[in-house]
Formats: structure tokens, sequence, C-alpha cells
């Protein structure tokens, strides 16, 4: 009878060591804690944050550090307990912010604050290429600073996802915005933007095919609008067309037929994004003088030089002016007019940057290992490692391509 019961319990010792044991999974030893700074943004028209409560509490599950400076998502509709209750340390002070690994903003630091960020780290945020002066990059430099640029950074397809995600949003405000602004409430022309039975539709013409452009499309479409867009890239043109699943009337700048559109436009919205660091003037001031009085332009390529010769710079405050009396519209961040929304996209996009930056081991591991990721650096260590900002400046240029090949 013992050896019976011997027998069993030994069996079942045998199968017990066939079952899988539980063991401690392995840290990677490279991988780096990160303190995340997220500064209030002091910016007259900027109302966006650059990381969302649940995002905050994604980074601090993964052993980062988050310090949101007290206030800070006020403008997006997020109060200071939204963040603290994930875990992220509400800051009083500037300074204690801006002293963390990664700064991460939406509008370009300003030359004070970029004097509170300690030599080496690492700055997230737009650039803003067309406003920036040899001064703003010359202080990234002496400090040393690693400067990623909203406008640069790309995903692993080649794509810029915060351009996208802000062109999207811009693209799907700016017929609302057309609407506001046509409305006799606001001094416009008294249409209503789109067609109603009996009724001429309005007429809109958009310059540029790109990710603006092609919400717009949807927009204008939607409300029935009688619509043409210009560009003179064949392929764009088809690729909207593909996009918005409708026939849509496109043309090449052909400069005839421009002025002839603009000549009987409501609306004319100028889309048209900056390539290698100019943005050409499409639309001349010649052409804007023979638009229909009370009509309306909304220059949302305004942030890259804008591409229509009367455009200059407003603000949410003081959205318009007239010109030959022809409102314009010249705000440089649509996409803060819907903050919240633009902070969770942007939110989106950073997250899974920043926990992969940790696991990387830090930054410049980050850059050294992925070519999609080095491309959105345009300030290393010192250097301006963007070609274009370092000819028009005629400052040192690095190519970080060059730090990759001799690594490896």
């Amino acid at each position: 009878m013992i050896e019976e019961n011997k027998s069993g319990f030994e069996k079942i010792s045998r199968a017990a060591a066939l079952y899988p044991e539980e063991k401690q999974l392995k840290k990677d030893k490279k991988a780096k804690s990160l303190t995340i700074g997220v500064p209030l943004e002091i910016g007259a028209q900027e109302n966006r944050i650059s990381l969302k409560p649940e995002s905050v509490e994604v980074l601090v599950q993964n052993g980062h550090q988050v310090n949101v400076e007290a206030s800070a998502g006020n403008s997006a509709n997020y109060v200071d307990t939204d963040y603290s209750e994930v875990g992220a340390q509400i800051v009083y002070n500037r300074k204690t912010v801006f002293a963390s690994d990664v700064i991460l903003k939406v509008e370009p630091p300003s030359i004070e604050e970029i004097g509170f960020i300690p030599s080496g780290a690492t700055l997230i945020s737009a650039l803003q290429p067309s406003r920036q002066s040899i001064k703003y990059l010359k202080a990234l430099q002496e400090k040393k600073i690693i400067g990623l640029a909203y406008e640069f950074i790309e995903d692993k397809v080649g794509g810029l996802p915060i351009v996208r995600s802000m062109s999207e949003i811009a693209g799907s405000s700016v017929m609302l915005i057309a609407a506001e602004l046509l409305s006799k409430t606001n001094s416009g022309s008294g249409v209503i933007l789109g067609g109603v039975t009996g009724v001429p539709p309005t007429k809109a013409v958009i310059i540029g095919a790109g990710t603006v452009a092609e919400y717009a499309t949807r927009a204008a479409l939607g409300l029935g609008v009688d619509l043409q867009v210009f560009d003179n890239r064949i392929y764009k043109l088809r690729r909207l067309k593909h996009a918005v699943g409708w026939q849509v009337h496109t043309s090449t700048f052909d400069h005839p037929s421009l002025g002839k559109a603009l000549e009987s436009a409501d609306v004319l919205i100028g889309a048209m994004r900056a390539e290698n660091g100019i943005n050409g003037m499409v639309v001349s001031e010649e052409m804007i003088a023979k638009m229909k009085p009370n009509s309306l332009v909304i220059d949302v390529s305004i942030d890259q030089g804008g591409c229509i010769e009367t455009s200059r710079l407003t603000t949410l405050d003081s959205p318009t002016f007239r010109k030959y009396d022809v409102v314009h519209y010249c705000v440089p961040n649509i996409a803060s007019r819907v903050p919240r929304t633009a902070s969770i996209a942007i939110s989106n996009i950073l997250t899974p940057i920043l926990i992969q930056m940790g696991e990387a081991g830090g930054i410049e591991e980050m850059i050294l290992r992925n070519q999609w990721f080095m491309k959105g650096v345009y300030a290393y260590k010192g250097s301006i490692s963007n070609q274009h900002l370092a000819t028009k400046y005629n400052l040192i240029f690095k190519d970080l391509r060059l730090l990759m090949a001799a690594r490896f």
C-alpha cells in the first residue's frame, strides 16, 4: 500500500515538473526613466497641451516622471487634478518644469524659456520655421539642446503624423470658419455657405491639394459648395479626388484660369505647404483686388509664410482684417480653436514615441537607432541638423546620418 502511494506521488511530481513555471520578467538594462516637463503655454492664442491625462498615466506606469505646470491644461478643459490623480507631479515653479530631460511644448519656447532648459536636454515642440530668427537658433545651440520639431517628425512610413493631424483639424474647421465669417452678423456678405433649393450655391477656391484641402473639400461637398481645387502637382489632385470619392473640379496654376475663378469666388482658401523651406506666393495682390466685395480669404498656410500676397498674421483675438474690401483670416494655429481635440491628437502621437525613447535608453539611442525619428531633429548638441535651416541662417550643419554610420 505504501509502495502504491509512493508511486502515485512520484507520478504527480513528474507531471508537475512539466508545468511552465512563473519567472520574474527581466527588465531591459538599457531602458531609461525619463523626467518629462509639460509647461504652461504662455502664448496669447495657444490653448493646446502636449499630453492628455490618459497619456500621463501610461508614461508613469512605464516608470517615467511627468511634471505638469499648474493650470497647463486649463485652456483644453483639463484641470490639475486630472493629471495629479494619474501620477503627474503638479509644479508651480516654471524653472522646475523646464529642468527636465524632455520638455514638451506646443508653441516654440521663448528665448527666456530656452534659458530655463538645462544643457543637453531634449525639446519637442512646433518650430514654425518661417517665424524664427537666428537669435532663437543660436540660443538652442548655446545650450546644446536636442530639438525636435512637430513639422519634421516622421513616422516609419515617411508621413508627418503631427502635421497631418493638425491639418485634418484645420481642414475640417476651415469651412465652419468660412460659414461664420460670411454671415451678416460678422459683417460678411450675408450668404450661406453651400446651397439651398432654388438658390445658386456659394463658390469656393482651394489653393493646394494636401491634407487641409482634402478635409476642407469633404466639408464643402457636404454643404453643397461649388468648389474648385488648384495645385500644380497632378498626382496630388488625383489623390484628392480619389480620397473624397467625388469628381471635384481640379486645375493646375494656369493664372488666367485661377484669376477668373477668383473673380466669382465667395471664399478663397490657401492650403499650400512649404517645400524645402520655401512657400511660393500663388495668389497675387492684383488677383485679390479683383475679388468680389465682402468675399473671404482664409490663408491656412500663413504659419509657413502664406501663399497669398495680401496675407499677414492675425490672432484668435483679432482674427480678420480687410484689404480691397476682402475679409482676410490669417490665424496660424487654427487647431487651437478646438484645443481639446487637438491636444488629444498630439498626445496620441507623442506618447508612443516617449515610451520607445525610454526603452531605447534615451534620446540619443532613439535617434541613432531610428532613421525615421532622426528626421525630426533640427538641433543637435550645438549644431543645426536640418540642412534648410542651416543654409538659411548660415549656421553649422551636422548630418546625423554620418553619426549613425560612424556608430555602426
